[in-house]
């Protein structure tokens, strides 16, 4: 195996009188694809802006491999240095580094270079860095939440890109699907150390658990063992004086151990407080229109949701959906059509701009809207610390401000401060964005026990596949169309994932070393004639087979119906669907090498 590229050993940093990291390793190979996971504020961040360079730490050795180059993405870009988005992005470039991928990365990334950094939103700023940062094609990329602020058509788009690009990755993101789809290696950042699992992100979690469980057991071990010793030190016999010296160092060095040792932080203990039952009926939409000016939001929607369901709402950025959720929660009126709204409705909505925080209260007043040391949850009080605790807040930032908390310490104030509510109807918009995976872990618990109705609005996948039990989905401007199940059973009946509003980038064409060349007397085998010739009809078949799969997918209430029947007929949509892509490909080929032996 050659050497690394990068190397960090033994890395230590504190900060203030808290030590984030003590022993953190990590190696980069020019074939690694890497995640870091762990717990918010466990050290990712900190951990790949050192690999950067960008921070120094208290000790540990960091190497690069002469020659080696590399690129970071920052989680809060700064532009205002710039005239253009595009200046940004050109600025990125060193030395021999080619521009000529800029142009497609900008338009892929929804940007035309012509913005201007000072009115950029959030999400500009970030697509713009992520393609300053891909435009070089370095030896390494570090990526920090690269999917933040993108819709599911970028999401789906970067994920393609990043399989095919030849640099070593690594990436950190809260996206359970995207971890899954792209690494090899998984680094769990836990306690200011770092373990290695040389497997992706699907077998992370079972290691995990698994990990834990066996050091909870070496400890209860270590604890029967200080309790032994200790009855030894009381009843045994005092006249060997060496030995009971001997004896009482060790019991005094085990002791110190599992004082020492620090236990994996508990899990937020997260419960919602329920409301009276609503009507059965919660939305009915009829033959519902809205625009605004010539910006088609809905035509011709219809549509109910019945109590108790998990309906979610998924489209890119621009298609409407947070206006679709304001007419369906009757706080827009509709240009043409009918909503009625069930009975007995109290709503809760936990938005994704976490517009209910006051910038300048601090955690405690956040909890108690303004003051005192209860908070009341469900007509009972409980003291405010303790409430903290519940969502992984500790005592002594009681007194934070709330400006200076992390995305994912927001997420959470959030989350506390909704569920104290009594609700009904739970309306999460974009609930996901940084949040870390034992909360979303939670999050989905809380929506699956639910004694109510939940629309959740999200560009996460898995989470999706995980809550909903039908998907309202954009299909163009104004259309959207209901399908069965969660996001990946949308995908499996209409054959593809969320559309951009958009017309797709090309990509570039690359030359291929399988591209034959032309004069080069590639000839066709008589097997090759023949598969040519029988391809057609077999993805004729095919197709008709994939769209009588659809119809009987296209079903509202086949789901309900009979859902093992629904899982036989998606499987059977989803096979059907990898050969016929087998056969176009193949039938591609063939028609690559027919022509080129006919030159």
């Amino acid at each position: 195996m050659s050497p690394p590229l990068l190397t960090l050993r033994e890395i230590a940093l504190t900060f203030g009188s808290t030590p984030l990291l003590t022993a953190a390793d990590l190696a980069v190979y020019d074939d690694s694809r890497i995640c870091l996971v762990g717990r918010n504020g466990s050290g990712k961040s900190t951990l790949l802006k050192i690999a950067a360079g960008l921070v120094e730490p208290d000790g540990g050795e960091r190497f690069v491999k002469p020659g080696t180059a590399w690129r970071y993405l920052p989680q809060n870009p700064d532009l205002t240095a710039f005239e253009t988005s595009e200046a940004y992005v050109r600025d990125g470039l060193v030395g021999a580094d080619d521009g000529g991928r800029i142009p497609y990365l900008l338009d892929a990334l929804g940007l035309t270079g012509r913005e201007d950094p000072k009115v950029m939103s959030g999400g500009e700023s970030r697509r713009a860095a992520l393609a300053r940062t891909l435009a070089p094609q370095p030896d390494i990329l570090l990526l920090d939440e690269p999917t933040n602020h993108l819709d599911l058509p970028a999401i789906e788009w970067l994920e393609e890109e990043l399989r095919r690009i030849q640099s070593a990755i690594v990436l950190i993101s809260h996206d359970r699907r995207f971890l899954e789809n792209l690494s090899r290696q998984t680094v769990w950042m836990d306690r200011g150390q770092t373990r290695l699992l040389d497997q992706g992100f699907g077998a992370f979690e079972d290691w995990r658990d698994e990990t834990l469980e066996q050091e909870a057991l070496e400890q209860h071990k270590l604890a029967r063992q200080i309790h032994r010793e200790q009855h030894w030190v009381v009843h045994g016999v005092s006249g060997r004086r060496k030995r009971n010296v001997r004896r009482l160092k060790e019991l005094g060095q085990l002791r110190k151990q599992l004082k020492e040792h620090q236990s994996v932080q508990g899990s937020a203990s997260v419960s919602v407080t329920g409301a009276q039952k609503s009507g059965k009926r919660v939305v009915e939409m009829k033959d519902v229109s809205k625009a605004f000016g010539e910006q088609p939001i809905v035509k011709d929607l219809s549509l109910r949701i019945n109590r108790g369901e998990r309906l979610g709402l998924v489209g890119p950025n621009g298609s409407g959906k947070t206006s679709l959720l304001k007419l369906i929660m009757g706080q827009l009126t509709p240009d043409e059509g009918t909503i009625e709204l069930g009975q007995n409705l109290e709503p809760l909505v936990i938005d994704q701009k976490r517009e209910a925080l006051n910038p300048d209260w601090n955690l405690s007043e956040a909890l108690t809207d303004g003051g005192g040391d209860t908070v009341i949850v469900g007509g009972n009080s409980i003291h405010v610390q303790r409430y903290m605790k519940d969502y992984l807040f500790l005592p002594e930032q009681a007194r934070t401000p709330i400006h200076v908390l992390s995305g994912g310490e927001r997420a959470r104030l959030q989350l506390a401060r909704g569920f104290r509510l009594p609700s009904n109807l739970l309306i999460l918009d974009e609930p996901t964005n940084d949040l870390d995976l034992e909360t979303l872990d939670l999050l989905q618990e809380i929506v699956a026990d639910y004694d109510g109705t939940v629309i959740v609005v999200s560009h996460d996948r898995d989470f999706l596949d995980r809550t909903v039990t039908r998907t309202l989905a954009y299909e163009a401007p104004g259309q959207w169309q209901i399908y069965a199940g969660g996001y990946s059973d949308m995908v499996r009946q209409r054959g593809t994932g969320v559309k951009s509003k958009t017309s797709k980038a090309v990509k570039p064409k690359q030359k291929s070393a399988e591209e034959p060349k032309p004069g080069g007397g590639a000839k066709l085998s008589y097997k090759h004639k023949f598969r040519l010739e029988q391809l057609p009809e077999e993805m004729t078949k095919l197709e008709a087979h994939i769209k009588t799969l659809e119809r009987q997918m296209s079903d509202p209430e086949f789901y309900s119906r009979d859902p093992d029947r629904f899982s036989q007929v998606s499987q059977q949509l989803t096979d059907a669907q990898t050969q016929l892509d087998a056969c176009e490909e193949e039938w591609l080929e063939l028609e690559i090498l027919r022509e080129a032996a006919g030159r």
